[in-house]
């Protein structure tokens, strides 16, 4: 009964137990645009702290671009092991 209730609300919420065993050509475009994105973010994040003088600033934007840096490597390696779960997952 538990187990039906949490599958009910993970379908409701959009959640997938488990990837699918087929990617569409929108799906393939939305991942293109994730790792884009995420680049770009982490280039960008990058660029700036290299311009900034305030220690802090320059901290904050060191972890942003660090952080967009672990999104692109976790999405490559979804795309390398697509049957085997993350690290993150295993935490």
């Amino acid at each position: 009964m538990q187990q039906q209730m949490q599958t009910n609300q993970m379908q409701q919420q959009g959640i997938m137990p488990q990837p699918p065993t087929i990617l569409t050509g929108k799906d393939q475009f939305y991942i293109s645009d994730m790792l884009s994105w995420n680049l770009l973010a982490m280039k960008k994040a990058h660029f700036f702290a290299q311009q900034c003088t305030d220690p802090e600033i320059k901290a904050a934007l060191e972890q942003c671009g660090q952080m967009h840096q672990r999104h692109y490597q976790t999405i490559i390696s979804h795309l390398q092991n697509p049957n085997q779960p993350s690290q993150n997952q295993l935490q």
